[in-house]
């Protein structure tokens, strides 16, 4: 008796594709908010890899050459005496597969729409959020008087406007000023100047001066008038939280992660012109002589330097 034979439907193996695919465009999502630079390059690399390997899965059957089957072939009975056996029939050809399954089609039509969809749905936005911090920027150049006026070794504190006819008052900031004399440079020698920004690296509250005041001068610039206070301090604290800086900006105490920012600079006509700030982590040395460990600018609370400044997100242009 031949055995009964049972038809039982051929489900598809599962896969990870899907799920790998949809994993990275939640890694790419939140990477836009916290890191666009890695977090959504990692993510948008893992949902192109999940997204190959799904659709090489999806389109497996589509890809796969069907060989018709060679018909069975019967030899003949030796003949008989009397009669000879006729030739057995060929078996008749099994009818070839459907070559685009519709349920395949539907697959790989729904997982295209999906594509097109999420990034006509995703790029606009995130082009609207990000792109305008991006574009648009300008530095401001602030000229804070003759380099003359600046007594060799004095410290001041310089209260200034960054951009005094669009931003107004809102643009007033204060740095601590050095003149560290000259320090030669190849063959030349030019001026050094110590110039670290009033903004806590904790959480961007203003730093003030450990130390007595002197006298102020005034000094009229393109950037409207410059107050110059003379100080005379051992360090730099924060009143908020009780950061302390030593004279070159270094942490000494309290929460904040790294050293208080600095001002590019250079001397223009024999004036002491302030560029872009730049954060530092630290500072070797003093005065002329410090090596400083420099950074693009970064805000307040974050680490520039070891595993932890992946933690952070990408910071637009700052001037």
């Amino acid at each position: 008796m031949d055995p009964v034979e049972h038809d039982e439907a051929q489900l598809p193996a599962p896969t990870i594709g899907p799920v790998g695919f949809a994993l990275g465009i939640v890694v790419v999502l939140v990477g836009l908010i916290v890191n666009p630079l890695w977090i959504s390059t990692i993510g948008a690399a893992v949902a192109v890899i999940f997204g190959i390997l799904w659709a090489r899965e999806a389109s497996a059957e589509l890809r796969r050459s069907h060989v018709a089957p060679e018909p069975e072939v019967h030899e003949a009975a030796p003949p008989a005496a009397a009669v000879e056996a006729a030739p057995p029939e060929p078996e008749p050809e099994p009818e070839p597969a459907e070559r685009f399954p519709r349920s395949k089609f539907l697959e790989a039509s729904t997982l295209g729409l999906g594509a097109v969809i999420g990034g006509v749905v995703t790029v606009p936005v995130a082009g609207f959020a990000l792109l305008p911090a991006f574009l648009g920027q300008k530095g401001h150049e602030v000229d804070l008087g003759p380099v003359s006026d600046l007594t060799e070794g004095q410290w001041y504190i310089a209260t200034f406007m960054t951009d005094p006819k669009g931003e107004g008052e809102t643009s007033r900031r204060t740095a601590f000023v050095r003149n560290n004399g000259s320090v030669q440079s190849g063959t030349a020698s030019v001026p050094s100047f110590t110039i670290i920004s009033n903004r806590c690296a904790h959480l961007g509250c203003p730093v003030q001066a450990n130390g007595p005041m002197g006298k102020t001068k005034t000094e009229t610039t393109g950037n409207g008038p410059i107050l110059l206070h003379e100080a005379q301090p051992a360090g730099f604290g924060c009143p908020c939280h009780g950061g302390q800086y030593d004279t070159e900006g270094n942490r000494t105490a309290g929460p904040p992660v790294r050293g208080l920012d600095r001002y590019d600079f250079e001397i223009k006509n024999g004036r002491l012109v302030l560029l872009s700030l730049y954060s530092v982590s630290k500072v070797d040395g003093t005065g002329a002589q410090a090596k400083i460990h420099k950074y693009k600018l970064a805000g307040p609370g974050e680490h520039v330097d070891g595993v932890e400044q992946i933690l952070y997100p990408l910071n637009p242009p700052h001037h």
